[in-house]
């Protein structure tokens, strides 16, 4: 296990130097889910809500909340990221899933900000959806897969023991 890069050797807080960290492609992706009764996954669908197209809005939330991660995240570098593209579609009769990746041609990776799009979608959703259905979920928001950098690929597999799968 590697060593808890945001402190000093006297334990300090510190922001990570990456100034002399190579510039490479970096690349990741997140994924979470909201489940939520049927009815109101059909509302979704249907549009009829009236606060209006919750997908839409969510996946807005979802691009703004990446853009906006290093201003959310304690000692996470502010990027100018250059693409996020942010998925929602139904799974059964009761549940949205998300998917976020995130692309930066930069000294460090995206993997919280597709973190904080997914968690931004999410909640949005919820937001959006509470007033008919106080019932719902988010869950499993989690990393998928990141790419570039140091540590090179990581892709989750899934395992009985969660100790066993660190990135």
């Amino acid at each position: 296990m590697g060593e808890l890069t945001h402190f000093d050797d006297h334990g300090a807080t510190r922001m990570v130097d990456v100034s002399s960290k190579p510039v490479s492609e970096r690349f990741a992706r997140a994924s979470g889910r909201v489940h939520m009764a049927a009815t109101t996954l059909e509302l979704i669908l249907d549009r009829g809500l009236s606060k209006g197209d919750v997908i839409e809005v969510a996946r807005l939330a979802g691009i703004m909340a990446a853009k906006r991660t290093g201003d959310l995240i304690p000692l996470c570098h502010p990027l100018g990221i250059d693409a996020v593209d942010v998925r929602i579609a139904p799974a059964g009769d009761s549940t949205l899933e998300i998917e976020a990746s995130v692309r930066v041609v930069g000294r460090t990776g995206v993997e919280m900000e597709a973190l904080v799009a997914v968690s931004i979608t999410a909640l949005t959703i919820y937001d959006m959806c509470k007033s008919v259905d106080k019932n719902m979920t988010i869950d499993c928001v989690r990393l998928e897969e990141k790419r570039g950098g140091r540590t090179g690929v990581y892709l989750r597999r899934e395992t009985a023991d969660p100790e066993t799968d660190r990135a």
